[in-house]
């Protein structure tokens, strides 16, 4: 249990943050996974038209902390290479 003031608003933050976090993480895996749906199932043209917005969600949860910037680009690396791969 907090004691000081600052440690009771240390919680009272983080507590916010985690709601962002959670928030950003969630429309990040979903995004992965709709893409990697589109890529199973063959469906080269619809997994194109997503490519903005799955680059746009791992750039925001790299710059939000959520992930590092090199698994950011390593994530965008692999699913542009399974996306090559489709044919």
């Amino acid at each position: 249990m907090a004691i000081t003031k600052g440690a009771k608003k240390a919680i009272r933050s983080s507590a916010n943050k985690r709601v962002f976090n959670i928030r950003t993480t969630r429309t990040l895996n979903e995004e992965v996974k709709t893409f990697r749906t589109h890529i199973k199932e063959g469906k080269k043209k619809e997994a194109e038209q997503q490519i903005p917005s799955l680059y746009k969600a791992i750039d925001k949860a790299a710059k939000k902390g959520i992930i590092k910037q090199n698994t950011a680009a390593r994530k965008k690396s692999r699913l542009a290479k399974s996306l090559a791969a489709v044919s």
